[in-house]
């Protein structure tokens, strides 16, 4: 009988794959992040109901469901079979809650404890990029910034 075991967290699938330890951090804060936001959607939804455009349907079930995604999210971080496919998730959520956050800084809706200002909303918005790219370089999808093409020299270069 085998057992399909995932190995306890390491800081990289590779040994010494660029940035590993950069990775490893990334991944904590991303799995902290997610996992916070998880259980807030899970345990008080209406906050980020206020926030959920008119035309998203079932916006409870969403919400929850989107808050079950982020843990699971957040714990497959940590193994390796899983990190890639969590990484791209955790990508494509990152795009398809910026409606959410774009409504909540357009109409002003307030949410204590969070900040209702531009000083807030504007960094907020310009992250969500970023916040892209954290999860699909945590997740081990892309290496960028860290690996780089190789410059083609005339002798690789291909011939036009």
């Amino acid at each position: 009988m085998s057992a399909d075991v995932t190995p306890l967290p390491t800081l990289s699938a590779e040994p010494h794959a660029p940035g590993r330890r950069v990775r490893f951090v990334l991944r904590l804060v991303l799995a902290a992040g997610y996992l916070i936001a998880g259980l807030a959607h899970l345990t008080r939804p209406e906050p980020f109901m206020l926030i959920t455009p008119g035309w998203v349907p079932f916006p409870r079930e969403i919400i929850l469901a989107t808050g079950a995604c982020e843990i699971a999210g957040a714990l497959a971080l940590f193994g390796t079979r899983l990190r890639k496919l969590a990484g791209v998730m955790l990508a494509l959520y990152a795009i398809g809650v910026f409606p959410a956050n774009i409504k909540h800084a357009v109409d002003g809706v307030s949410i204590p404890p969070i900040p209702d200002s531009w000083w807030y909303h504007g960094p907020r918005l310009a992250f969500q990029p970023v916040l892209v790219w954290a999860a699909l370089f945590g997740g081990d999808v892309i290496d960028w910034p860290l690996r780089r093409r190789p410059i083609p020299t005339s002798a690789t270069a291909p011939c036009r």
